[in-house]
Protein backbone atom coordinates (compact mmCIF):
# COMPACT_ATOMS: atom_id res chain seq x y z
CA UNK A 1 0.00 0.00 0.00
CA UNK A 2 3.00 2.34 0.33
CA UNK A 3 2.67 3.07 -3.54
CA UNK A 4 -1.22 4.92 -3.13
CA UNK A 5 -0.83 8.09 -4.62
CA UNK A 6 -0.10 10.67 -1.22
CA UNK A 7 -3.04 12.64 -2.74
CA UNK A 8 -5.54 10.14 -2.14
CA UNK A 9 -4.57 9.49 1.49
CA UNK A 10 -6.16 13.13 2.64
CA UNK A 11 -9.86 12.04 1.80
CA UNK A 12 -11.98 10.59 4.34
CA UNK A 13 -12.92 8.17 1.34
CA UNK A 14 -11.57 5.08 2.53
CA UNK A 15 -13.82 1.27 3.32
CA UNK A 16 -12.64 -1.94 3.26
CA UNK A 17 -14.14 -4.54 1.41
CA UNK A 18 -14.42 -8.34 1.52
CA UNK A 19 -14.83 -11.41 -0.51
CA UNK A 20 -18.98 -12.97 -0.69
CA UNK A 21 -21.53 -14.24 -3.00
CA UNK A 22 -24.40 -12.47 -3.42
CA UNK A 23 -27.68 -13.70 -5.03
CA UNK A 24 -25.07 -16.06 -6.58
CA UNK A 25 -22.46 -14.26 -7.71
CA UNK A 26 -18.98 -13.19 -6.44
CA UNK A 27 -18.30 -10.02 -5.46
CA UNK A 28 -16.09 -7.37 -3.37
CA UNK A 29 -18.52 -6.39 -0.29
CA UNK A 30 -17.67 -3.00 0.73
CA UNK A 31 -17.40 -2.73 4.77
CA UNK A 32 -17.43 0.43 6.83
CA UNK A 33 -14.29 0.54 9.26
CA UNK A 34 -16.37 2.28 11.80
CA UNK A 35 -18.73 -0.80 12.34
CA UNK A 36 -17.32 -3.74 10.27
CA UNK A 37 -21.21 -4.00 8.81
CA UNK A 38 -22.21 -3.47 4.85
CA UNK A 39 -20.64 0.08 3.91
CA UNK A 40 -22.80 2.43 1.09
CA UNK A 41 -21.12 4.52 -1.79
CA UNK A 42 -24.15 7.24 -0.68
CA UNK A 43 -23.56 7.31 3.06
CA UNK A 44 -20.53 8.93 3.99
CA UNK A 45 -20.74 8.07 7.86
CA UNK A 46 -19.62 4.33 6.57
CA UNK A 47 -16.18 5.69 5.51
CA UNK A 48 -12.96 6.44 7.44
CA UNK A 49 -9.67 7.56 6.71
CA UNK A 50 -6.95 5.79 5.03
CA UNK A 51 -5.09 5.12 8.37
CA UNK A 52 -8.64 3.99 10.13
CA UNK A 53 -8.95 1.63 7.22
CA UNK A 54 -5.79 0.34 7.14
CA UNK A 55 -6.11 -0.81 10.87
CA UNK A 56 -10.05 -2.07 9.91
CA UNK A 57 -8.79 -3.99 7.18
CA UNK A 58 -7.12 -6.44 10.07
CA UNK A 59 -9.76 -5.89 12.88
CA UNK A 60 -12.37 -7.15 11.09
CA UNK A 61 -10.53 -9.64 8.74
CA UNK A 62 -10.86 -7.98 5.34
CA UNK A 63 -9.48 -8.64 1.75
CA UNK A 64 -8.20 -5.06 1.20
CA UNK A 65 -9.15 -1.72 1.27
CA UNK A 66 -10.86 0.86 -1.19
CA UNK A 67 -11.78 4.07 -2.14
CA UNK A 68 -15.57 6.01 -3.13
CA UNK A 69 -15.16 8.50 -5.41
CA UNK A 70 -17.95 11.04 -4.98
CA UNK A 71 -19.79 14.31 -6.44
CA UNK A 72 -17.09 17.14 -5.87
CA UNK A 73 -13.91 15.05 -5.73
CA UNK A 74 -11.36 15.92 -8.34
CA UNK A 75 -10.90 11.87 -9.25
CA UNK A 76 -12.47 9.23 -11.80
CA UNK A 77 -11.60 5.47 -12.05
CA UNK A 78 -11.38 3.78 -15.18
CA UNK A 79 -11.48 -0.53 -14.27
CA UNK A 80 -10.03 -2.73 -17.33
CA UNK A 81 -10.99 -6.41 -16.45
CA UNK A 82 -9.74 -9.18 -17.40
CA UNK A 83 -6.86 -7.70 -19.57
CA UNK A 84 -3.60 -9.20 -18.22
CA UNK A 85 -2.88 -13.36 -18.47
CA UNK A 86 -0.57 -14.99 -15.98
CA UNK A 87 2.51 -14.21 -17.53
CA UNK A 88 1.98 -10.60 -16.65
CA UNK A 89 1.25 -9.34 -20.74
CA UNK A 90 -1.76 -6.90 -21.23
CA UNK A 91 -3.32 -6.95 -24.05
CA UNK A 92 -3.39 -4.47 -26.91
CA UNK A 93 -6.33 -2.74 -26.41
CA UNK A 94 -6.15 -2.07 -22.67
CA UNK A 95 -2.15 -1.35 -23.24
CA UNK A 96 -3.84 1.43 -25.79
CA UNK A 97 -5.75 2.77 -22.92
CA UNK A 98 -3.08 3.29 -20.30
CA UNK A 99 -1.04 5.09 -22.27
CA UNK A 100 -3.54 7.08 -23.70
CA UNK A 101 -4.33 8.21 -20.28
CA UNK A 102 -1.02 7.74 -18.93
CA UNK A 103 -2.07 8.48 -15.16
CA UNK A 104 -1.97 6.43 -11.82
CA UNK A 105 -2.21 2.89 -12.74
CA UNK A 106 -2.39 -0.44 -10.65
CA UNK A 107 -3.14 -3.88 -10.96
CA UNK A 108 -6.52 -4.84 -9.68
CA UNK A 109 -6.38 -7.43 -6.37
CA UNK A 110 -6.73 -10.64 -9.14
CA UNK A 111 -4.15 -9.35 -10.96
CA UNK A 112 -6.08 -9.87 -14.15
CA UNK A 113 -6.77 -6.14 -14.71
CA UNK A 114 -6.05 -2.88 -13.99
CA UNK A 115 -7.34 0.43 -12.39
CA UNK A 116 -6.80 3.82 -13.93
CA UNK A 117 -6.87 7.27 -11.95
CA UNK A 118 -7.46 10.46 -13.25
CA UNK A 119 -8.23 13.96 -12.76
CA UNK A 120 -11.33 14.58 -14.69
CA UNK A 121 -14.97 14.34 -14.45
CA UNK A 122 -17.42 12.50 -16.81
CA UNK A 123 -20.62 14.02 -18.45
CA UNK A 124 -23.33 12.20 -16.06
CA UNK A 125 -23.64 9.16 -14.64
CA UNK A 126 -20.81 6.26 -14.48
CA UNK A 127 -20.25 4.13 -17.91
CA UNK A 128 -19.89 0.66 -18.81
CA UNK A 129 -18.77 -1.36 -21.78
CA UNK A 130 -17.82 -5.05 -21.40
CA UNK A 131 -14.70 -5.34 -19.48
CA UNK A 132 -14.28 -0.93 -19.13
CA UNK A 133 -16.28 0.76 -16.29
CA UNK A 134 -15.27 4.44 -15.78
CA UNK A 135 -16.73 5.97 -12.63
CA UNK A 136 -16.24 9.52 -10.85
CA UNK A 137 -19.21 9.10 -8.14
CA UNK A 138 -21.27 6.32 -6.01
CA UNK A 139 -18.85 3.92 -6.63
CA UNK A 140 -15.66 2.59 -5.27
CA UNK A 141 -12.43 0.98 -6.40
CA UNK A 142 -10.60 -1.75 -4.74
CA UNK A 143 -6.90 -0.28 -4.22
CA UNK A 144 -3.71 -2.10 -3.66
CA UNK A 145 -1.14 0.14 -3.97
CA UNK A 146 0.58 -2.57 -6.68
CA UNK A 147 1.58 0.20 -9.07
CA UNK A 148 2.08 -0.92 -12.87
CA UNK A 149 5.97 -0.48 -13.85
CA UNK A 150 5.95 2.44 -16.07
CA UNK A 151 2.96 4.27 -15.44
CA UNK A 152 3.23 7.96 -13.70
CA UNK A 153 2.90 7.52 -9.90
CA UNK A 154 0.99 10.28 -9.88
CA UNK A 155 -2.79 11.32 -10.55
CA UNK A 156 -3.06 13.59 -13.47
CA UNK A 157 -5.22 16.23 -15.09
CA UNK A 158 -6.59 14.23 -17.94
CA UNK A 159 -9.68 15.95 -18.82
CA UNK A 160 -8.77 15.52 -22.89
CA UNK A 161 -7.73 12.25 -23.01
CA UNK A 162 -10.99 10.90 -21.14
CA UNK A 163 -13.16 13.06 -23.53
CA UNK A 164 -11.53 11.29 -26.31
CA UNK A 165 -12.02 7.51 -24.56
CA UNK A 166 -15.35 8.08 -24.10
CA UNK A 167 -15.68 9.45 -27.39
CA UNK A 168 -15.01 6.16 -28.66
CA UNK A 169 -16.35 3.97 -26.38
CA UNK A 170 -20.03 5.92 -25.71
CA UNK A 171 -20.56 8.19 -29.17
CA UNK A 172 -23.58 9.41 -27.82
CA UNK A 173 -21.54 11.20 -25.28
CA UNK A 174 -19.44 13.09 -27.34
CA UNK A 175 -18.57 13.67 -30.90
CA UNK A 176 -16.02 15.30 -32.85
CA UNK A 177 -17.71 17.72 -35.41
CA UNK A 178 -17.96 17.11 -39.00
CA UNK A 179 -16.14 19.86 -39.81
CA UNK A 180 -13.42 19.91 -36.82
CA UNK A 181 -12.71 16.04 -38.77
CA UNK A 182 -12.55 17.83 -42.36
CA UNK A 183 -10.10 20.61 -40.91
CA UNK A 184 -7.62 17.67 -39.42
CA UNK A 185 -7.92 16.03 -42.39
CA UNK A 186 -6.86 19.62 -44.60
CA UNK A 187 -3.73 20.11 -42.76
CA UNK A 188 -0.48 18.64 -44.05
CA UNK A 189 1.83 16.38 -42.10
CA UNK A 190 3.92 19.28 -40.66
CA UNK A 191 1.21 21.74 -39.30
CA UNK A 192 -0.42 18.26 -37.73
CA UNK A 193 2.78 17.54 -36.09
CA UNK A 194 3.11 21.13 -35.13
CA UNK A 195 -0.63 21.52 -33.32
CA UNK A 196 -0.18 17.90 -31.69
CA UNK A 197 3.35 19.41 -30.09
CA UNK A 198 1.11 23.02 -29.27
CA UNK A 199 -1.57 20.79 -27.83
CA UNK A 200 -2.42 20.26 -23.93
CA UNK A 201 -0.74 17.02 -23.78
CA UNK A 202 2.54 18.00 -26.62
CA UNK A 203 5.14 17.52 -24.45
CA UNK A 204 4.13 13.70 -24.25
CA UNK A 205 3.37 14.06 -27.91
CA UNK A 206 7.15 15.07 -28.89
CA UNK A 207 9.32 12.89 -26.31
CA UNK A 208 7.23 10.10 -27.86
CA UNK A 209 7.66 11.54 -31.45
CA UNK A 210 11.50 11.31 -30.77
CA UNK A 211 11.23 8.09 -29.77
CA UNK A 212 11.55 8.05 -25.81
CA UNK A 213 9.95 5.28 -24.05
CA UNK A 214 11.08 6.03 -20.80
CA UNK A 215 7.91 7.08 -19.31
CA UNK A 216 6.31 3.53 -19.95
CA UNK A 217 8.87 1.62 -18.26
CA UNK A 218 11.23 1.69 -21.57
CA UNK A 219 7.93 -0.78 -23.04
CA UNK A 220 8.42 0.51 -26.50
CA UNK A 221 5.18 -1.85 -27.26
CA UNK A 222 3.02 0.87 -24.96
CA UNK A 223 4.86 4.17 -26.19
CA UNK A 224 4.47 3.02 -30.04
CA UNK A 225 0.26 2.21 -28.66
CA UNK A 226 0.53 5.62 -27.06
CA UNK A 227 1.98 7.62 -29.86
CA UNK A 228 -0.48 5.88 -32.24
CA UNK A 229 -3.46 6.81 -30.24
CA UNK A 230 -2.62 10.79 -29.85
CA UNK A 231 -2.00 10.46 -34.25
CA UNK A 232 -4.93 8.86 -34.45
CA UNK A 233 -7.17 11.51 -33.38
CA UNK A 234 -4.80 14.21 -35.06
CA UNK A 235 -5.46 12.31 -38.52
CA UNK A 236 -8.99 11.93 -38.44
CA UNK A 237 -9.35 8.15 -38.54
CA UNK A 238 -7.07 7.79 -41.49
CA UNK A 239 -4.90 4.66 -41.19
CA UNK A 240 -2.56 5.22 -43.87
CA UNK A 241 -1.38 8.64 -42.51
CA UNK A 242 -1.44 7.31 -38.69
CA UNK A 243 1.15 4.79 -40.28
CA UNK A 244 3.22 7.69 -42.74
CA UNK A 245 3.85 9.42 -39.47
CA UNK A 246 4.93 6.48 -37.27
CA UNK A 247 7.86 5.76 -39.42
CA UNK A 248 8.94 9.73 -39.37
CA UNK A 249 9.02 9.11 -35.78
CA UNK A 250 11.99 8.35 -33.16
CA UNK A 251 9.95 4.86 -32.12
CA UNK A 252 10.09 3.52 -36.08
CA UNK A 253 12.28 -0.11 -35.74
CA UNK A 254 12.33 -3.28 -38.11
CA UNK A 255 9.20 -4.90 -35.33
CA UNK A 256 6.74 -2.05 -36.91
CA UNK A 257 6.86 -4.83 -40.37
CA UNK A 258 6.81 -8.01 -38.52
CA UNK A 259 4.58 -10.26 -39.49
CA UNK A 260 1.82 -12.07 -37.47
CA UNK A 261 -0.41 -14.45 -39.43
CA UNK A 262 -2.59 -12.38 -41.91
CA UNK A 263 -1.30 -8.92 -39.99
CA UNK A 264 1.42 -6.96 -38.69
CA UNK A 265 2.54 -5.57 -35.81
CA UNK A 266 2.14 -2.20 -37.31
CA UNK A 267 -1.72 -2.80 -38.41
CA UNK A 268 -2.88 -4.57 -35.14
CA UNK A 269 -1.54 -1.06 -33.17
CA UNK A 270 -2.87 1.29 -35.44
CA UNK A 271 -6.44 -0.46 -35.41
CA UNK A 272 -6.37 -0.76 -31.82
CA UNK A 273 -5.85 2.79 -31.37
CA UNK A 274 -8.37 4.01 -34.21
CA UNK A 275 -11.01 1.66 -32.26
CA UNK A 276 -10.31 2.96 -29.18
CA UNK A 277 -10.42 6.99 -30.19
CA UNK A 278 -11.85 7.82 -33.28
CA UNK A 279 -15.67 8.78 -33.86
CA UNK A 280 -17.74 6.64 -35.93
Amino acid sequence: MNRLPGELLDYKRWVVWRSAEVGGRKTKLPISPWSGKVASCDKPDTWSTFRHASYARHKYRCDGIGFVFTEGDPFCGIDLDGCRDEDGNISPEASAIISWLDSYTELSPSGTGVHILVRAKLPGKGRRSGKIEIYDSARYFTMTGNHLSGAPAEILERQMELDQLLHELFPAALRLSTSASRELSSLSDEELIRRAHSARNGDRFMRLWNGDSSEYGGDRSRADAALCCILAYWCGGDAERVDRLFRRSGLMRSKWDRRSGDTTYSALTIRSALELFLAD
